[in-house]
Order: C-alpha cells, then sequence, then structure tokens
C-alpha cells in the first residue's frame, strides 16, 4: 500500500494534490510520500520481529537526507557503499554502530573512515580487501569489525544486472574460499570476525532462492564454528521485491519472507540478525511527476513527448523496468485507451520509458506521475544533455518540502573549470 491516492478526481500524495506542487516546483520532480516511508519500514520490521533484526536501509536506493532521516527516527541503521553514503548516514543522525559499509571496491581512506566513526562492521569482499583493511587497522591501533560477505553461488531468479549471488558475479567471496579466508582473518590482528553476511540480488520475487541461500549461510556458520570461529551476528541481506506493474505483479509479503527466514533459522534466536531492505522501503514511496510537452503521431504510433526523460529516470533504459504511468487527473470512468510510445527529450533512442503503453487520451501540458519512482530514480539521475536533474519532494500530510532543489543551469556550467590557457587573449 501507498499514500498516492485519487482524490474527486485529483491525485494526491496523502493531503496534498500532486497538481499542487507541479504548480509551485515545475516539473518534472520527484515526490515521496512520509507515511508510506513509515508505514513499509513498520511492515518489514513487524514481518521479522521474531528474529528482531537490526534494519540497515540500503542507502543506494534513495540517499536524500530527509528520507534518511525519516527512517532514523524508526530506528532503522544504514547500509552504505561508499564514504559519501557513510557521511549521509551520520549527516541524518544515523550513528556508526548502526552503519555497515559494504562494497567491493572500498579504498583504504573509505575503510580508515569507517574505523574513525565507529562503524559497526564491515563486510568484506575479497582477501585483498582484508588484508588492506587488517592493514589500516593496526595504523590506527584498533581492531576492525568484520563480516564476510559470501558468495552462495544461488540463482536469484531476477534480473541478470541486479543479481549478485552467482559464482560470475563480482560480489562477495566464493563459498568454498571461505572457510580458508575465515581462518586466515581470525588469525589477523587487526580483525575480529563478527559475523557472516549473504545477498543475493534484487528485486526478487520467488522465496525459494533465499531459503537456498540462507541454508548454505547456516551451514557454513556451523562448519565455522566448529573449527573455533564463533559467530555471533548474521547479515541476512535484502532483496525483497515490490510491486511494479500493480495489476500483474504481487511479490511475496514480509511476512512471507519472515517466515522463511525464521525457519530456516529455527533455534538460533538468540544471535544478533540484520538485514538490508532498500527498495522494499522505497520504491512505493515516491513517483516521478512529468508534464506532456508534445503528442507526436507518425504513421500508426503515437508518441508522448514528456519533459521527463532518461537522465531523470534511467530504470527503463538501463533495465527495461516497467513503471507503471498515470495521468494526474484521473481518467472518466470507461474512458478510450490509446497505444502511446511513451518518450522523452534526450537524443537517444534509448530515452523510452514505455512502448504501446495503454493510457486516456492526453495532450499538451497534463501531468502523469511514473508510480514506484521512489527507490534507484532520483539518486541514479545526471546532467546528460546538460538537463537539470528533476528536484525532490517530501509530504507529510498536508504539509510539502522540497528536499533537493532543482539546479540551475549557472549551478550547472559553475561545476566547469576552463583552464589558464583557454582564456589567455591570443
Amino acid at each position: 500500500m501507498d499514500h498516492f491516492l485519487y482524490r474527486n478526481g485529483a491525485l494526491h500524495a496523502e493531503d496534498v494534490p500532486v497538481a499542487t506542487m507541479a504548480a509551485e516546483v515545475g516539473t518534472p520532480f520527484y515526490c515521496y510520500s512520509t507515511a508510506t516511508f513509515e508505514r513499509h519500514f513498520t511492515v518489514f520490521q513487524d514481518g521479522l520481529k521474531a528474529l528482531d533484526p537490526l534494519i540497515c536501509y540500503a542507502v543506494k536506493a534513495n540517499s536524500n537526507l530527509a528520507v534518511l532521516k525519516t527512517l532514523a527516527r524508526l530506528g532503522a541503521g544504514a547500509d552504505v557503499v561508499s564514504e559519501g553514503e557513510y557521511r549521509r548516514a551520520l549527516a541524518a543522525g544515523i550513528p556508526g554502530q548502526r552503519i555497515i559499509f559494504s562494497g567491493v571496491g572500498k579504498t583504504r581512506d573509505e575503510l580508515r573512515f569507517a574505523l574513525e566513526n565507529d562503524v559497526r562492521q564491515i563486510n568484506v569482499e575479497s582477501e585483498p580487501e582484508l588484508e588492506a583493511l587488517n592493514d589500516v587497522a593496526l595504523s590506527m591501533g584498533t581492531r576492525a569489525p568484520v563480516s564476510m560477505r559470501v558468495n552462495p553461488d544461488v540463482d536469484a531468479q531476477t534480473h541478470e544486472k541486479i543479481s549478485t549471488g552467482k559464482a560470475e558475479n563480482k560480489f562477495g567471496i566464493a563459498f568454498d574460499d571461505a572457510p580458508a579466508i575465515y581462518a586466515k582473518a581470525a588469525a589477523m590482528a587487526g580483525i575480529e570476525v563478527v559475523g557472516v553476511d549473504m545477498h543475493i540480488g534484487s528485486q526478487l520475487t520467488n522465496l525459494e532462492p533465499f531459503r537456498e541461500a540462507y541454508t548454505r549461510m547456516r551451514d557454513l556458520v556451523e562448519r565455522l564454528e566448529a573449527a573455533g570461529i564463533p559467530i555471533p551476528r548474521l547479515d541476512i541481506g535484502g532483496g525483497l521485491g515490490v510491486p511494479y506493474e500493480r495489476t500483474n505483479s504481487i511479490p511475496p509479503l514480509p511476512t512471507d519472507y519472515g517466515k522463511v527466514v525464521s525457519e530456516v533459522f529455527e533455534g538460533w534466536e538468540d544471535r544478533e540478525f540484520e538485514c538490508e531492505p532498500g527498495r522494499l522501503i522505497a520504491a512505493n514511496a515516491g513517483v516521478l511527476v512529468a508534464k506532456v510537452v508534445y503528442v507526436k503521431h507518425a504513421g500508426d504510433r503515437r508518441f508522448l513527448i514528456l519533459d521527463a526523460a532518461m537522465n531523470d529516470l534511467i530504470r527503463p533504459a538501463l533495465y527495461d523496468a516497467w513503471h507503471d504511468i498515470e495521468p494526474v487527473v484521473e481518467a472518466e470512468p470507461g474512458a478510450e485507451l490509446f497505444a502511446y510510445d511513451v518518450v522523452g527529450p534526450i537524443c537517444e533512442s534509448g530515452d523510452t520509458f514505455a512502448k504501446a503503453r495503454m493510457l486516456p487520451e492526453l495532450k499538451p501540458g497534463d501531468l502523469v506521475a511514473f508510480r514506484s519512482a521512489g527507490a534507484y530514480g532520483a539518486v541514479m539521475s545526471s546532467e546528460y544533455n546538460t538537463r537539470p536533474p528533476a528536484p525532490e519532494v517530501i509530504v507529510k500530510g498536508e504539509e510539502f518540502a522540497i528536499a533537493r532543489p532543482r539546479l540551475t543551469y549557472d549551478d550547472m556550467l559553475g561545476k566547469d573549470c576552463i583552464p589558464e590557457w583557454l582564456t589567455e587573449q591570443t
């Protein structure tokens, strides 16, 4: 459930008409619902209450400080994959002891920053990273809390670009190599082994890959502890899917997911559990609002040309992702539908949001909303074609505020530096 609903024929975000925000902020823009973030976090938390995990929100899904602050107030920790995300989490009030640092390419400077800022744990993804972390920790006179990310070689049955748990993926330590690397870590003076981490991908709509991966995880922990390496903490990752296509897609509920986790780890309730949901919390808490610029007819095709583009929402171009698209003014019951190719103004054929999408008749100036755009939307935006990325707005009840302003052209041009030899008089 989200809080973007039609009232008297007008799409609202909680108690604010979307058209009102469009008139004040301009289009395109992202709009987030506080109530939806709060509900999704709480529902996920309730689904796993038997294990009482620390929920470390995956910052990469949506890193806006207002979003992070909203979740921090609910008790969320953070899963970060860069120093920049770590700094965002801290700025939002999430303490280091509730931050997990993941990612395959952490630099020594980033590792040092994490240790200086009281990181809860560092999810190590390779033997070279382990050695680098040991060196950094020793140079600081401390020990680094480490959980190894182990790749279970499980097919998550999701899009190949968001699958992370198969042997050919770049993530994690090979399952068969894990015992030897754990033994090496346990002998290092700068390393404190605190757990095992496993994450197999994103947008999973089948629970069986989770069950398979977690069963392998439990077996590994038993082997490690039999070898004298205690594992008090289990990081079970994230990845539960969301309903992008609401009429045809019903992913498993958090309660169903929680049941699988509880069954696999039955008897281990006294251990510390962590999880890293991102998309599940953020996706349906946001929409991208755009305006129709032109309606173009070319032969038997209709093109709906919007002022939003792939620089604002790249998921359709990158992943062939589906987003429901709805007019901000509700269509009359039984209104005739037309097949539109929904596109943006960027000079790329890939700047296409949807093909032959059935929508009521639309005209220039009409507003449309892309549903489920709260995750991997604004965070992946760019200034391609020197287009200002869509700003972000957050709603709470009857109030709304700009959470990231629209850049001006001067803002964008001002980031470039022209070398002196190009400014000299000739």
